[in-house]
């Protein structure tokens, strides 16, 4: 149940605050007040899509908080939360939604932070909102199923049936990728194993091309490196005023000088160690100068092995990166390497498809069994489920003033008569389609085809009446019920515990008016008894209703226009009710305003 609700720069709304109750709660306002703001806050914090379009002019951030109880029979909802580590403190959560004006934002259950797709997942275990929207999709058929399913309480076993069925369709394609063709799949074998064996008998030393292209350079520039040689062995060897000579001369003067002043002997310390890493340099160089030679055919054994590599590079290693999804390496021959494994043991799934494809086989033999069962399951459950779903709904309608109406649900199978096995859908083996009539003596056709927008209002209220009520547990027995007379109903025992606490209504007076909107009021009380049910409404007769009435008003000094909203009582709200009965509040309006909340409020 939703308690507090907190809207900061969103839409027309500055700063709202508002605290909430069980039973009826009554929306009115007059038009353009920024009533849909109010629920489109609510869509917002439920999840729904959102841009920074939403955030009210000259904001950087717009965000929507709500308190909310959960009940401790509401053990879905409290399951996952469990599942998450999310602790429930004082039987409430504390939900929190923000978006900045660059389009990022954020989301928190509790302290947790969460993704829209996780705060959509919760919040629809805990509300149902009814937008304008959906009496659109009241016409399309897979609503239709998704209905009956909800009733029947078996949501989760068709979306474990989904599960199957999704990898059911993907092994199929498997299977059908393995029986391709006997030549294609040998020339793929071919050519990767040309691949493999060439770079096998490279036999490539991770690393190798850098020391390929060091050594190339020095035999490219042979004669300048041999001259700089020369010059600094002048240096270190020559007689007399060679480094060696002159370090060994001024290190002996030092020595001797150190041995007369005390004070000089770090520093005679200093080039002593000077002495001796010029000739370990001197020792070095020599080696080096002795080896220095100029070979015609190592420069061009060098440039051939770089330029078999550089072909190899160009031939596989783009391969490499790509099939390898965006590999980085660190040299050019571990990525060739790394195609050359890649070849391998593609050549090896390939060699062995055979094998596979009867592993494959086994595999959708054994699924096949299996999701037919499920899907026998679950057109059992929803055939026992939609009698139950037409007769309530059909009782909902005749409270609603259609008491010549007929609703039911049609179940059909998608196996063509004759056919020699079962179709299947992702959600089952059925289709489900509702119909209805609202004249006597007419026969039930499409939803789609017939109903009006005041008629579809109707059957939306009434399939969320009998939804509200609980769904059907089928392993009992349902019986007669006080709240659908006449109809059959699940017991107390049998109601869900996962079905929302909370219902929100955008308008679903659309297009009605006299006797229907007081059989709608009388409805949206029945309901509320049970859930906390949030109605936007136009009509007085549904607004004297109320266990608890706000008004949203619109309000501008010239510069800015911001939604405000505030709860009535008393006189205000006799006012609001004369005005929603004649658009005015004078005597007359007043008069009939009380008439109404001295019969209908709580």
């Amino acid at each position: 149940m939703l308690e507090e609700l907190s809207v900061r720069n969103y839409a027309l709304i500055d700063n709202l605050n508002l605290n909430f109750e069980k039973g009826l709660n009554i929306i009115t306002g007059e038009t353009g007040a920024g009533k849909s703001i109010i629920v489109g806050s609510l869509s917002f914090l439920l999840g729904a899509k959102a841009d920074a379009g939403c955030i009210r002019t000259g904001a950087e951030e717009a965000g929507v908080n709500a308190v909310i109880f959960i009940d401790s029979a509401h053990t879905e909802a409290r399951a996952w939360l469990g599942a998450r580590d999310i602790q429930i403190e004082d039987e409430r959560v504390i939900v929190r939604r923000s978006l900045k004006s660059s389009g990022r934002g954020s989301i928190f259950i509790q302290n947790v932070p969460a993704t829209r797709s996780d705060l959509s997942e919760f919040m629809a275990l805990l509300f149902d909102i009814h937008g304008q929207h959906d009496h659109e999709s009241l016409l399309r058929r897979d609503t239709h199923r998704k209905y009956l399913d909800r009733f029947a309480g078996i949501e989760a076993e068709v979306a474990e049936f989904t599960q199957i069925f999704n990898t059911l369709t993907e092994k199929r394609k498997n299977i059908e990728a393995a029986e391709g063709s006997t030549r294609e799949r040998e020339a793929r074998i071919e050519l990767l194993s040309f691949a493999a064996d060439e770079i096998e008998k490279a036999r490539l030393k991770n690393g190798e091309s850098r020391d390929l292209e060091a050594e190339a350079s020095r035999l490219a520039s042979f004669e300048k490196l041999a001259a700089f040689i020369e010059t600094a062995s002048l240096a270190f060897f020559e007689d007399g005023a060679s480094v060696l000579s002159l370090t060994r001369r001024a290190r002996a003067a030092l020595e001797s000088a150190a041995a007369l002043d005390g004070s000089l002997s770090p520093l005679e310390q200093r080039l002593s160690n000077l002495f001796y890493e010029a000739d370990d340099i001197a020792a070095e160089l020599r080696l080096y100068r002795d080896s220095l030679s100029f070979d015609p055919s190592r420069q061009e054994t060098v440039e051939e092995r770089l330029s078999f590599i550089q072909k190899l590079k160009k031939k596989y290693v783009k391969t490499a990166i790509v099939e390898g999804g965006e590999k980085s390496f660190t040299t050019v021959e571990d990525a060739i390497l790394a195609y050359r494994d890649e070849a391998l043991a593609e050549i090896e799934a390939l060699s062995a498809s055979d094998e596979n494809r009867e592993k494959l086989k086994n595999e959708v033999i054994a699924l096949e069994k299996e999701i037919a069962l499920k899907a026998r399951s679950i057109s059992a459950k929803r055939l026992a489920a939609s009698s139950n779903l037409s007769a309530m709904i059909s009782a909902v309608l005749r409270r609603l003033g259609m008491n010549a109406a007929k609703f039911s649900v049609r179940l059909a199978p998608k196996t063509p008569e004759g056919a020699g096995r079962m179709l299947l859908g992702p959600y089952g083996a059925d289709d489900v389609e509702f119909l209805f009539s609202a004249n006597a003596g007419e026969p039930e056709k499409e939803l789609a085809r017939i109903a009006s927008g005041g008629e579809l209002s109707r059957v939306m209220l009434a399939i969320k009446a009998t939804l509200a009520s609980g769904g059907l547990n089928n392993a009992e027995k349902p019986e007669k019920s006080e709240l659908f007379p006449g109809a059959l109903n699940t017991t107390a025992a049998q109601k869900s515990d996962s079905s929302p606490d909370t219902l929100i209504f955008d308008e679903i007076d659309t297009g009605i008016g006299g006797e229907v909107a007081i059989a709608v009021g009388e409805e949206l009380t029945r309901i509320s008894k049970g859930k906390q049910v949030f109605c936007i409404t136009h009509i007085a007769s549904i607004a004297a209703r109320a266990a608890h009435h706000i008004l949203v008003e619109k309000a501008s000094d010239g510069r800015r226009t911001v939604t405000t909203v505030r709860s009535l009582s008393g006189e205000a709200r006799r006012a609001e009710i004369a005005r929603l009965l004649a658009g005015s509040k004078d005597e007359t309006a007043l008069a009939h305003a009380g008439e109404l909340l001295a019969k209908w409020a709580v």
